[in-house]
């Protein structure tokens, strides 16, 4: 069984960014494994949306996430990171979170310093805990990471709560309770990114929220300032919202029409879910 948090460790280890696309579950992990890339992200917008059908706003519960990270952990053969929310209460919450992130299969998580329930990093209204608290749970998830070595990324929203100063500050104190990655949210702009990059010597997260807070720029750049890893939470949710919404018009507007398209057949499909593979082993088991 491949280690994934060592390989995620080691992908980051290289000097190219590592990209890591948003899925909201495993079909659409499968996809992003299958399209080359070599890690997926977890979104918990994502999942919130496709689990519930509801804002990302802390109301879907601890449970609902670390079942729904193991589904899509399982499904795919690279490493998953994971949107750990706030570790769904205190230290002692966030240390059984990320021991069930991992024997879920979870390569890395973020804790986020939000106080609960937490926000989209993206939207109004958000509130942050005090920087010693979260300090807290950062020793917690390093305590708790000791078996799978998952990898503990710290993220902090005070950027748009006490200002960039403070928040660099916070990520300085999140490295110091041993967090192997400052995953800085909502930055502003460019000249904000190159200030994160200069001011924090460790690793770090870029959220490419399009159409968020952050301005999109160039992974090429912001490897130069010192971006390791970019996701890319809701990109391919919002595509297949585009997708859903124009075949369901189809059947709408054209019920006497085959709304099927040449873009994918139903055998790509059952190909992809692995049907091949499981009429292989059907065949080698006598069902």
């Amino acid at each position: 069984m491949t280690d994934h948090a060592k390989k995620l460790r080691e992908l980051l280890a290289r000097p190219k960014m590592l990209v890591a696309p948003g899925c909201y579950d495993a079909l659409s992990a499968k996809l992003i494994q299958q399209e080359g890339f070599e890690a997926a992200y977890m979104t918990g917008f994502g999942t919130s949306a496709s689990v519930l059908g509801m804002p990302d706003a802390g109301l879907i519960s601890f449970s609902e996430m670390a079942t729904h990270a193991g589904n899509i952990a399982n499904a795919i053969d690279i490493p998953l990171i994971a949107d750990g929310d706030t570790g769904y209460g205190n230290a002692v919450n966030v240390y059984r979170t990320v021991k069930a992130y991992a024997r879920a299969g979870v390569a890395g998580l973020h804790i986020e310093d939000q106080v609960f329930p937490k926000k989209c990093g993206h939207v109004a209204g958000k509130k942050v805990v005090p920087s010693e608290e979260m300090v807290g749970k950062i020793r917690a998830a390093v305590d708790a990471r000791a078996e799978k070595d998952i990898l503990i990324i710290a993220r902090t929203d005070a950027r748009v709560i006490e200002g960039v100063e403070p928040a660099l500050r916070r990520c300085q104190a999140y490295l110091e309770a041993g967090a192997d990655m400052i995953f800085f949210e909502a930055p502003e702009s460019e000249g904000e990114l190159e200030t994160i990059g200069k001011k924090i010597n460790a690793p770090l997260l870029i959220n490419m929220a399009i159409g968020g807070k952050t301005p999109f720029v160039p992974l090429s750049r912001l490897e130069g300032m010192g971006f390791n890893l970019a996701i890319f939470p809701a990109t391919i949710m919002k595509s297949a919202i585009v997708g859903m919404r124009q075949a369901l018009q189809r059947i709408k507007e054209h019920p006497d029409e085959n709304p099927a398209t040449d873009e994918m057949s139903f055998e790509d499909i059952k190909t992809l879910v692995g049907f091949p593979e499981y009429y292989e082993m059907e065949a080698k088991y006598g069902s």
